[in-house]
C-alpha cells in the first residue's frame, strides 16, 4: 500500500504500479480523500498517481499533464481513470480524455462533485457569489489562497479580489471541529459570511465505487 505526504500533495504525487490493476490519475488536492475511500472500502486493486496540487491555480497545465501520465502508465494498468472534473480547462480535458479513451469524473469542478453534481446545479444562483473551500483548501489556505493572491504582502487587495463574493462555503469531507474553526477564520480574513456544509465525498465516492466494480 502507498501513502501520501504533504510534499506529495503539493509537489508531485506518488505512483504505485501493478499489472492488471486500476490506476487513478488525480489532482494532488484530492489525494487524501481518494486514499481514505480506497482503504476504507478495501479497493486494494486501485493505485494512485497525483499531479501537483498547485495546478489548481494553473488549469492550463492540467490537460497536457494528464495526457503525459496516461501515456506513461497505459501499458501497466488494465484501466485508467482521471480524477479531475473540467477544473477550468474549458472542455479541453474532456476532449483529451475522449481521445485517449479514458473516463474522467463528471462535473465542472471538485466543489460540484463534492456537493453532488445534481445538488450543486440545483442551487443555481444561490451560490453564484460563493467562495468554496474543501478540507484540503482549509488546511492549505495560506499556501493556495492567501499567499498566491499576494494578500500576505498587500492585504489592501482583499476587497478588490473578493469584493464580488458574499460568502465562504466550507464543504467539509470530514467532521473536524478544528478544521471548521479554521474555515471560520478564513471567512473572517476574507471579510465574507460563513456557511458550513458537510458534503462527505459526494460524487467522488460514487465514481470510485463504480470504477472499482468494473
Amino acid at each position: 500500500m502507498t501513502d501520501v505526504s504533504d510534499a506529495d500533495l503539493t509537489e508531485g504525487g506518488l505512483t504505485d504500479l501493478g499489472t492488471g490493476r486500476i490506476l487513478l490519475i488525480a489532482c494532488g488536492a484530492l489525494a487524501r480523500e481518494i486514499l481514505a475511500l480506497r482503504d476504507t472500502n478495501g479497493w486494494d486493486h486501485m493505485d494512485l498517481t497525483c499531479l501537483p496540487a498547485k495546478y489548481h491555480l494553473f488549469p492550463d497545465k492540467i490537460t497536457e499533464a494528464v495526457e503525459e501520465a496516461v501515456t506513461k502508465h497505459r501499458t501497466d494498468y488494465q484501466q485508467i481513470f482521471v480524477v479531475y472534473a473540467d477544473c477550468g480547462t474549458g472542455g479541453l480535458l474532456q476532449a483529451k480524455c475522449d481521445e485517449l479513451g479514458v473516463e474522467m469524473i463528471a462535473g465542472p469542478h471538485c466543489y460540484s462533485f463534492f456537493e453532488g453534481n445534481d445538488g450543486f446545479a440545483a442551487r443555481g444562483d444561490d451560490d453564484l457569489t460563493a467562495f468554496f473551500l474543501t478540507d484540503f483548501l482549509v488546511k492549505q489556505f495560506d499556501a493556495f489562497v492567501w499567499k498566491p493572491m499576494g494578500l500576505d504582502r498587500h492585504p489592501q487587495l482583499r476587497d478588490m479580489l473578493f469584493g464580488n463574493y458574499t460568502k465562504l462555503v466550507y464543504q467539509a469531507q470530514t467532521k473536524d471541529p478544528a478544521l471548521e474553526a479554521k474555515a471560520r477564520d478564513c471567512a473572517d480574513r476574507l471579510g465574507l459570511a460563513y456557511e458550513y456544509r458537510f458534503t462527505g465525498y459526494g460524487d467522488l465516492e460514487a465514481s470510485m465505487r463504480s470504477w472499482a466494480g468494473r
